[in-house]
């Protein structure tokens, strides 16, 4: 039988726009209490969105936590009430890439980093993309005011991975998995 972990108590340690810091004191098997410090986030969603000759949009964006740029699929957090997952990731790709899509499919479902942290996101495939006009484009600031948008054939974002290229995990993942559903179609 597995054991249930259940908290005994909560603690909320900082309250953030985005996450926070919390400390619960879980029960564990044995009967011990033990403290688990994590992040409590909002969860996010993202897209790979693919063109009709096989591109898919890459933006790279300045994340501070690990002092660099990195190479990423357009995305962003789920911090609109009441919105749908699919509704949000058009929202993300047309505030990052200046982009909408006639389709869109649910991908995959990945936990970021569970052994610290609660975020989900959710991948989305969008597909029959099309510009968004220039009177309609999202203004965009701080670190998002240095986007770089670029299309990618698949197959180079491929290998972009593979050589050290694209380290964000979602963009790893969305990638590997429309590579996958797209060769399964073929």
């Amino acid at each position: 039988m597995t054991h249930e972990y259940r908290v005994v108590e909560t603690t909320e340690r900082y309250h953030g726009r985005i996450f926070d810091v919390v400390t619960d004191l879980v029960e564990m098997p044995g009967g011990g209490v033990a403290p688990r410090d994590y992040l409590k986030h909002v969860g996010a969603v993202g897209v790979v969105a693919l063109d009709d000759e096989q591109r898919v949009v890459l933006v790279r964006q300045y994340r501070h936590p690990v002092r660099r740029f990195l190479w990423e699929l357009p995305a962003g957090l789920v911090d609109v009430a009441g919105e749908e997952p699919a509704s949000t990731a058009l929202r993300e790709l047309a505030e990052e890439a200046d982009l909408t899509a006639g389709r869109v499919e649910h991908l995959v479902d990945l936990h970021t980093t569970p052994g610290a942290s609660s975020e989900m996101i959710r991948l989305f495939l969008a597909t029959e993309l099309r510009e968004v006009g220039h009177a309609d484009r999202h203004e965009r600031t701080d670190e998002e005011a240095e986007i770089e948008v670029r299309r990618v054939p698949l197959a180079d974002a491929l290998k972009m991975i593979f050589g050290g290229e694209i380290t964000n995990g979602p963009a790893v993942a969305g990638l590997l998995a429309a590579d996958a559903v797209l060769r399964s179609r073929a």
